[in-house]
Protein backbone atom coordinates (compact mmCIF):
# COMPACT_ATOMS: atom_id res chain seq x y z
CA UNK A 1 0.00 0.00 0.00
CA UNK A 2 1.77 3.05 -0.77
CA UNK A 3 1.67 5.69 1.86
CA UNK A 4 2.20 9.73 1.68
CA UNK A 5 4.49 10.89 4.50
CA UNK A 6 2.28 12.68 6.17
CA UNK A 7 0.31 9.86 6.82
CA UNK A 8 0.89 7.42 9.92
CA UNK A 9 -1.58 5.01 10.29
CA UNK A 10 -2.08 2.25 8.03
CA UNK A 11 -4.96 -0.31 7.12
CA UNK A 12 -4.36 -3.64 8.39
CA UNK A 13 -6.93 -6.56 10.25
CA UNK A 14 -7.14 -6.76 13.91
CA UNK A 15 -6.14 -10.01 15.88
CA UNK A 16 -6.91 -11.03 19.06
CA UNK A 17 -4.21 -10.94 21.53
CA UNK A 18 -4.49 -11.78 25.08
CA UNK A 19 -7.80 -12.90 26.85
CA UNK A 20 -10.80 -11.26 25.86
CA UNK A 21 -12.94 -10.56 28.77
CA UNK A 22 -15.64 -12.96 28.84
CA UNK A 23 -18.76 -10.12 28.28
CA UNK A 24 -17.72 -10.00 24.48
CA UNK A 25 -17.47 -13.22 22.38
CA UNK A 26 -14.41 -13.98 20.71
CA UNK A 27 -13.88 -13.64 17.01
CA UNK A 28 -11.74 -14.99 14.63
CA UNK A 29 -8.43 -13.39 13.46
CA UNK A 30 -8.96 -10.33 10.62
CA UNK A 31 -12.28 -9.45 11.60
CA UNK A 32 -11.98 -5.44 12.09
CA UNK A 33 -10.42 -3.24 9.18
CA UNK A 34 -8.90 -0.39 11.31
CA UNK A 35 -6.64 2.69 10.35
CA UNK A 36 -4.55 3.41 14.15
CA UNK A 37 -1.97 4.86 15.48
CA UNK A 38 -0.70 4.51 19.22
CA UNK A 39 -1.37 7.24 21.46
CA UNK A 40 -0.73 8.09 25.39
CA UNK A 41 -3.32 7.72 28.37
CA UNK A 42 -6.53 8.01 26.58
CA UNK A 43 -9.99 9.60 28.31
CA UNK A 44 -12.82 7.88 27.77
CA UNK A 45 -16.62 8.37 28.18
CA UNK A 46 -19.14 4.96 28.15
CA UNK A 47 -22.04 5.35 27.24
CA UNK A 48 -24.61 2.22 27.61
CA UNK A 49 -27.91 1.82 29.16
CA UNK A 50 -26.77 -1.62 30.35
CA UNK A 51 -24.82 -1.46 33.15
CA UNK A 52 -23.13 -4.54 32.67
CA UNK A 53 -21.96 -3.42 29.31
CA UNK A 54 -20.28 -0.33 30.80
CA UNK A 55 -18.80 -2.41 33.52
CA UNK A 56 -17.52 -5.02 30.91
CA UNK A 57 -15.70 -2.69 28.77
CA UNK A 58 -14.31 -0.60 31.91
CA UNK A 59 -13.03 -4.05 33.34
CA UNK A 60 -10.86 -4.34 29.85
CA UNK A 61 -9.76 -1.06 29.56
CA UNK A 62 -8.16 -0.35 32.99
CA UNK A 63 -6.40 -3.82 32.43
CA UNK A 64 -4.84 -1.91 29.75
CA UNK A 65 -2.56 0.88 31.34
CA UNK A 66 -3.45 3.35 28.41
CA UNK A 67 -6.94 3.98 28.77
CA UNK A 68 -8.51 5.93 31.67
CA UNK A 69 -12.47 6.03 31.93
CA UNK A 70 -13.38 9.22 33.77
CA UNK A 71 -17.06 9.12 33.36
CA UNK A 72 -19.96 6.63 32.90
CA UNK A 73 -23.66 7.66 31.04
CA UNK A 74 -26.98 5.49 30.66
CA UNK A 75 -28.95 8.29 28.77
CA UNK A 76 -28.81 10.60 26.35
CA UNK A 77 -29.05 13.97 28.84
CA UNK A 78 -25.96 11.69 31.00
CA UNK A 79 -24.13 11.75 27.63
CA UNK A 80 -23.96 15.17 27.10
CA UNK A 81 -23.69 16.13 30.72
CA UNK A 82 -20.70 13.58 31.81
CA UNK A 83 -19.15 14.80 27.65
CA UNK A 84 -19.10 18.40 29.41
CA UNK A 85 -17.82 17.53 32.56
CA UNK A 86 -14.98 15.48 31.67
CA UNK A 87 -14.68 16.53 27.91
CA UNK A 88 -13.19 13.41 27.08
CA UNK A 89 -10.62 12.01 24.09
CA UNK A 90 -13.30 9.26 22.97
CA UNK A 91 -16.83 8.58 23.72
CA UNK A 92 -17.73 5.23 23.13
CA UNK A 93 -21.86 5.21 23.12
CA UNK A 94 -24.29 2.80 21.67
CA UNK A 95 -26.47 5.55 19.95
CA UNK A 96 -29.88 3.60 20.92
CA UNK A 97 -29.82 3.77 24.34
CA UNK A 98 -33.09 5.03 24.93
CA UNK A 99 -35.51 6.89 22.82
CA UNK A 100 -33.79 10.42 22.54
CA UNK A 101 -30.42 9.02 21.92
CA UNK A 102 -29.99 7.72 18.21
CA UNK A 103 -27.67 9.90 15.98
CA UNK A 104 -29.01 12.62 17.68
CA UNK A 105 -26.76 12.43 20.23
CA UNK A 106 -23.92 12.19 18.36
CA UNK A 107 -24.36 15.24 16.24
CA UNK A 108 -24.76 17.46 19.89
CA UNK A 109 -21.89 16.15 21.21
CA UNK A 110 -19.57 16.84 18.27
CA UNK A 111 -21.62 19.77 18.18
CA UNK A 112 -20.72 21.15 21.72
CA UNK A 113 -17.06 19.23 21.59
CA UNK A 114 -16.14 18.63 18.30
CA UNK A 115 -12.81 17.48 19.19
CA UNK A 116 -14.37 14.25 21.17
CA UNK A 117 -13.59 11.09 19.31
CA UNK A 118 -17.33 9.21 18.84
CA UNK A 119 -17.03 5.12 18.26
CA UNK A 120 -20.38 3.48 18.34
CA UNK A 121 -20.36 0.51 20.04
CA UNK A 122 -23.71 -1.14 19.38
CA UNK A 123 -25.11 -4.50 18.91
CA UNK A 124 -27.35 -3.32 15.93
CA UNK A 125 -26.28 -4.59 12.62
CA UNK A 126 -28.67 -2.62 10.73
CA UNK A 127 -27.48 -0.68 7.47
CA UNK A 128 -29.64 2.48 8.35
CA UNK A 129 -28.13 3.00 11.84
CA UNK A 130 -24.53 2.38 10.57
CA UNK A 131 -25.07 4.65 8.09
CA UNK A 132 -26.98 7.26 9.91
CA UNK A 133 -23.78 6.93 12.46
CA UNK A 134 -21.11 7.83 10.64
CA UNK A 135 -23.06 10.57 8.49
CA UNK A 136 -23.88 11.91 11.91
CA UNK A 137 -19.39 12.35 12.89
CA UNK A 138 -18.51 9.11 14.18
CA UNK A 139 -15.29 7.80 13.74
CA UNK A 140 -15.86 4.23 14.34
CA UNK A 141 -18.58 1.62 14.52
CA UNK A 142 -17.61 -1.61 16.27
CA UNK A 143 -20.14 -4.32 17.45
CA UNK A 144 -20.63 -5.87 21.19
CA UNK A 145 -19.43 -8.90 19.89
CA UNK A 146 -16.00 -7.16 19.53
CA UNK A 147 -13.15 -8.73 22.05
CA UNK A 148 -11.27 -7.34 24.38
CA UNK A 149 -8.33 -6.23 22.42
CA UNK A 150 -10.41 -5.23 19.35
CA UNK A 151 -12.39 -2.47 22.31
CA UNK A 152 -8.97 -1.06 23.28
CA UNK A 153 -7.82 -0.86 19.45
CA UNK A 154 -11.08 0.89 18.34
CA UNK A 155 -10.85 3.35 21.31
CA UNK A 156 -6.65 4.07 20.53
CA UNK A 157 -7.51 4.03 16.98
CA UNK A 158 -10.73 7.30 17.38
CA UNK A 159 -8.30 8.70 19.56
CA UNK A 160 -5.94 9.04 17.11
CA UNK A 161 -8.48 11.08 15.09
CA UNK A 162 -8.23 7.94 13.10
CA UNK A 163 -11.24 5.82 11.90
CA UNK A 164 -12.58 2.23 12.55
CA UNK A 165 -15.04 -0.45 11.74
CA UNK A 166 -15.79 -3.96 11.89
CA UNK A 167 -14.70 -5.28 8.55
CA UNK A 168 -18.27 -6.62 7.85
CA UNK A 169 -18.93 -3.10 7.45
CA UNK A 170 -16.20 -1.79 5.72
CA UNK A 171 -17.19 -4.90 3.15
CA UNK A 172 -20.33 -2.69 2.44
CA UNK A 173 -19.63 0.59 3.27
CA UNK A 174 -19.66 1.99 -0.53
CA UNK A 175 -23.17 0.50 -0.40
CA UNK A 176 -24.35 1.67 2.91
CA UNK A 177 -22.84 5.52 1.96
CA UNK A 178 -25.00 5.26 -1.48
CA UNK A 179 -25.07 6.68 -5.03
CA UNK A 180 -25.31 10.97 -5.51
CA UNK A 181 -28.61 12.09 -6.30
CA UNK A 182 -29.74 12.81 -9.74
CA UNK A 183 -30.08 16.29 -11.00
CA UNK A 184 -28.01 18.27 -13.34
CA UNK A 185 -25.27 18.17 -10.63
CA UNK A 186 -24.99 15.43 -8.24
CA UNK A 187 -21.90 15.67 -5.66
CA UNK A 188 -20.13 12.24 -5.91
CA UNK A 189 -19.88 11.95 -1.99
CA UNK A 190 -23.44 13.20 -0.57
CA UNK A 191 -22.09 11.56 2.83
CA UNK A 192 -19.70 14.24 3.20
CA UNK A 193 -20.71 17.91 4.95
CA UNK A 194 -20.05 20.64 2.94
CA UNK A 195 -16.83 21.60 5.36
CA UNK A 196 -15.67 18.19 4.40
CA UNK A 197 -15.86 18.66 1.02
CA UNK A 198 -13.89 21.76 0.86
CA UNK A 199 -11.43 19.77 2.65
CA UNK A 200 -11.55 17.19 0.12
CA UNK A 201 -11.48 19.23 -2.85
CA UNK A 202 -7.96 21.03 -1.50
CA UNK A 203 -6.69 17.00 -0.60
CA UNK A 204 -7.58 16.12 -4.32
CA UNK A 205 -5.20 19.06 -5.06
CA UNK A 206 -2.48 17.43 -3.45
CA UNK A 207 -2.49 20.09 -0.78
CA UNK A 208 -1.28 19.37 2.56
CA UNK A 209 -3.41 19.43 6.55
CA UNK A 210 -1.11 22.47 6.78
CA UNK A 211 -1.71 24.45 3.70
CA UNK A 212 -5.36 23.87 3.82
CA UNK A 213 -5.84 24.91 7.88
CA UNK A 214 -3.83 28.08 6.28
CA UNK A 215 -6.53 28.69 3.81
CA UNK A 216 -9.45 28.00 5.46
CA UNK A 217 -8.36 29.96 8.38
CA UNK A 218 -8.76 26.57 10.57
CA UNK A 219 -6.87 25.06 13.70
CA UNK A 220 -4.97 22.28 12.20
CA UNK A 221 -6.03 19.90 14.74
CA UNK A 222 -9.50 20.88 13.14
CA UNK A 223 -8.32 19.86 9.72
CA UNK A 224 -6.94 16.76 10.77
CA UNK A 225 -10.05 15.77 12.39
CA UNK A 226 -12.63 16.39 9.30
CA UNK A 227 -9.88 14.62 7.27
CA UNK A 228 -10.23 11.62 10.00
CA UNK A 229 -13.62 11.75 9.23
CA UNK A 230 -13.61 11.89 5.38
CA UNK A 231 -11.07 9.00 5.07
CA UNK A 232 -13.91 7.02 7.21
CA UNK A 233 -16.77 8.07 5.31
CA UNK A 234 -15.36 7.33 2.15
CA UNK A 235 -13.89 4.15 3.37
CA UNK A 236 -10.78 4.58 2.41
CA UNK A 237 -6.99 3.82 4.27
CA UNK A 238 -4.77 6.75 3.69
CA UNK A 239 -4.23 10.25 1.94
CA UNK A 240 -2.91 8.42 -1.46
CA UNK A 241 -6.31 6.66 -1.57
CA UNK A 242 -8.55 9.89 -1.04
CA UNK A 243 -6.63 11.50 -3.99
CA UNK A 244 -7.21 9.12 -6.32
CA UNK A 245 -11.18 8.16 -5.10
CA UNK A 246 -11.91 12.28 -5.30
CA UNK A 247 -9.64 13.09 -8.43
CA UNK A 248 -11.79 9.99 -10.58
CA UNK A 249 -14.36 11.36 -9.32
CA UNK A 250 -13.65 14.92 -10.84
CA UNK A 251 -12.34 16.56 -8.16
CA UNK A 252 -9.17 18.58 -7.27
CA UNK A 253 -9.15 20.02 -11.09
CA UNK A 254 -10.92 23.32 -10.15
Amino acid sequence: MHQTADIKGLLWPLSSQGEAHREFAGRPDGDLAVVARPRATVTVVLADAQPAIRHGVRSVLERSGGVRVVGEAATADEVIAETSRCRPDVLVVDPLMDERAGTRVISEVLGLWPETGILVFSSVDDDRVITAALQAGARGYLFKRADADQILRGIQAVAAGEGIVDKSIANRLGALLGPAPAGPYAYPFPQLTNREREVLERIAAGKSNAAIARELVLASKTISNRVSAIFGKLGVADRSQAIVLARDAGLGHG
